[in-house]
């Protein structure tokens, strides 16, 4: 059985990566608040939303003409496409309120990413992360299992942290275990189901 586990360090990035996180942070509010832009501009004209393979494809020409997206992490933007789009299926479900526009002058500010050809790994007491390479992180605990996608957040103070989300095979065990049948009764105390008896010792 697979079972997910998060875990959450301090990251100490230097001045260059921390301009690089704040790039990609910026870049994935813009992707998230220009497609949701899009979204309800569409659902205005014609009572119905674009998909997420529709904005996915708007994005690979957006990139073309803002340079400056191609700077970050790709697929930290895909993630903020699908941010938004699972967004509106909770809205649709009547699970959650409309998708709102993000400001960049809320407290907290992060931006997630998927693991894919091996661009996130853990080596001592650094993480590999994209288009950052190697952070210095407070490595308090092993992260056990595969890496499936993390989210780097900077806080208010402007102290910087990481979530890794790992996914791990556990062996699940039945309700019940087999073994010997007992049968509890007054006269005899046991009696189990090889005939073995035990007397009551009252």
């Amino acid at each position: 059985m697979l079972v997910k586990k998060d875990y959450k360090f301090r990251i100490y990035p230097t001045k260059e990566q921390e301009e690089k996180i704040a790039k990609t942070i910026g870049c994935s509010r813009y992707v998230f608040n220009h497609f949701l832009d899009q979204r309800n501009t569409m659902y205005r004209a014609t009572g119905k939303g674009l998909t997420y393979n529709i904005c996915s494809k708007q994005l690979t020409r957006l990139k073309k003409d803002l340079i400056w997206l191609k700077e970050v992490d790709s697929v930290a933007l895909q993630a903020s496409l699908q941010n938004l789009a699972d967004a509106f299926s909770k809205f649709s479900r009547k699970q959650n309120k409309a998708p709102r526009f993000k400001s960049k002058n809320n407290k907290l500010q992060p931006y997630t990413t998927k693991y894919t050809n091996d661009n996130i790994r853990i080596i001592g007491n650094k993480i590999k992360l994209p288009k950052l390479g190697f952070v210095t992180f407070a490595k308090s605990r092993e992260v056990k299992g595969n890496i499936t996608r993390v989210t780097v957040r900077r806080n208010p103070s402007g102290r910087y942290f990481v979530s890794v989300l790992a996914e791990t095979e556990v062996k699940e065990w039945s309700k019940t275990k087999s073994c010997v049948g007992i049968d509890l009764g007054l006269k005899d105390f046991a009696v189990l189901s090889n005939e073995s008896m035990y007397s009551n010792p009252k």
